[in-house]
């Protein structure tokens, strides 16, 4: 069990998301092993502004905190749906996606419930001395000191907005998808809606304002860079790319391949469902029967950028835009914006007295091995792991939920120097490197009566003759 009073850890945790709390989980059946967890926000909470009623999770239920790792976990899903005596329910719903509340609502519980986990603490700062990491926390009794062997960064991703709108920074009426909830109430007087992004969270927030904002004469328009609203790869075989045997290909190709790679893979991890592009879908086909299609005020409109995005001479905002394929330049006028825009790795502050130590990339990332620890100067000994910071070096199952318990383990057992956890060789069907044969061998032929030739050894024969 977890020791979360001792200053001397085996394990200090940044950021309490699903990749730490995975880790936290595993780590909470290891006898002796000295963890801690903190995370300056109150208590746990997953994308809360995207917690929409309907939405669902783009993985399966088994992709939770330890299952794919160790089913016998007592803080796996099912065992949380048994504490809720939630388990009948389950079984009758015959659904294999949560609800996202209820996957938020699940980490919740374990996070409440782990002795490791601590809120309400703050990591200020960590540095490299005497042979350990000592990090300065702030909470509610004020600061302490501990020190750790391994560091491990959870924080997690912020939200990216797209430089075109720089200029728009602070307006109330422009904001990420990550904060829809909170804010959508303020779209209440909009009259024209522009949703930008192409995305799971853009599919859901256009899906969410056709719902809800049906018949007020709002207009509503959802743009994106992507040519096509083609749906997440979901097939069998591609969802391999998903699974550790991808992982350990991508991480062996050079750096510009695998730049080269995470672009091109795009439907892979950050395409929307099939299943919500069917009920958009599906929504405006019930709204034109027995009118014509341009009579719901709904604009859709792939291939085209936001070049530049300025307050409008009148109110609202002017986005200029550009489609990618004809070239033609066109000015919208909209009320609003919500920017489902995605979101891109974060590097604490309380890491920065480590900067000088950390061995960077020639584009300023962490330069990660096979078992998600980062390239340090020699001085620093420990380990420093991340999680969810590793996408160029690792790939698209990187933000994934469904490897996040399987590098919880990698992370585990590299730390403790032993296997912990017992990780499968082979995942997947697929061989994503070249399968190079194996030439047959070719027994060699005896000498005559058995004896070696004198300008030779033995058991080698001169080349065969051509047959007459």
């Amino acid at each position: 069990m977890a020791d979360r009073t001792a200053a001397h850890l085996d394990l200090l945790g940044i950021g309490i998301g699903p990749f730490n709390l995975s880790l936290a989980a595993l780590a909470d059946r290891e006898p002796g092993l000295r963890a801690l967890f903190c995370d300056r926000r109150p208590q746990f909470s997953w994308h809360p502004g995207m917690l929409v009623d309907g939405a669902r999770m783009q993985v399966p239920f088994l992709a939770d905190l330890v299952s794919l790792v160790d089913p016998t976990n007592p803080w796996s899903f099912l065992n949380y749906l048994r504490a809720h005596d939630r388990l009948f329910p389950f079984y009758f719903a015959e659904r294999f996606q949560l609800p996202r509340r209820e996957y938020d609502h699940y980490c919740r519980w374990a996070a409440e419930s782990l002795a490791s986990c601590e809120f309400d603490t703050e990591v200020r700062e960590v540095r490299w001395s005497d042979g350990a990491f000592t990090a300065t926390l702030r909470g509610t009794g004020g600061e302490r000191r501990v020190r750790a062997r391994n560091l491990v960064l959870g924080v997690g991703t912020e939200p990216a907005r797209p430089v075109a709108f720089a200029a728009l920074a602070g307006q109330p009426a422009v904001f990420h998808s990550g904060q829809y909830l909170e804010r959508r109430g303020s779209l209440a007087g909009a009259r024209d809606i522009t949703v930008v992004g192409s995305g799971q969270s853009g599919a859901e927030v256009f899906l969410d304002l056709l719902r809800t904002r049906e018949g007020d004469g709002t207009r509503l328009r959802w743009l994106t860079r992507t040519r096509a609203l083609a749906p997440m790869e979901y097939s069998k075989l591609g969802l391999e790319h998903f699974t550790p045997d991808y992982t350990r290909y991508f991480h062996a190709l050079p750096a510009p391949v695998r730049d080269r790679l995470v672009a091109e893979q795009w439907q892979l991890h950050k395409a929307a469902s099939a299943e919500t592009l069917a009920e958009i879908h599906d929504l405006l086909y019930e709204r034109t029967i027995g009118r014509p299609i341009g009579s719901v005020a709904a604009e859709i409109t792939p291939g085209t950028e936001v070049v530049e995005a300025l307050p409008g001479p009148c109110g609202g905002f002017e986005l200029r835009c550009r489609h990618r394929d004809s070239g033609a330049d066109r000015v919208l006028r909209t009320d609003a914006v919500v920017l489902a825009t995605g979101y891109r790795a974060a590097r604490p502050p309380a890491l920065e007295p480590l900067a000088e130590l950390i061995d960077w990339d020639e584009q300023g990332r962490f330069r990660v091995d096979l078992d998600h620890r980062v390239a340090t100067a020699p001085e620093l000994t420990g380990g420093l792991y991340v999680q969810n910071a590793e996408l160029h070096t690792h790939g698209v199952g990187t933000p994934d939920l469904g490897l996040g318990a399987h590098r919880a383990a990698v992370i585990l057992n590299a730390l403790t120097g032993r296997t912990v956890h017992r990780l499968p060789a082979r995942t997947a069907w697929t061989s994503f490197a070249p399968v190079v044969p194996t030439a047959p061998a070719v027994p060699a032929a005896l000498p005559a009566q058995g004896a070696a030739s004198p300008d030779r050894p033995r058991g080698v024969d001169r080349a065969p003759s051509a047959r007459r």
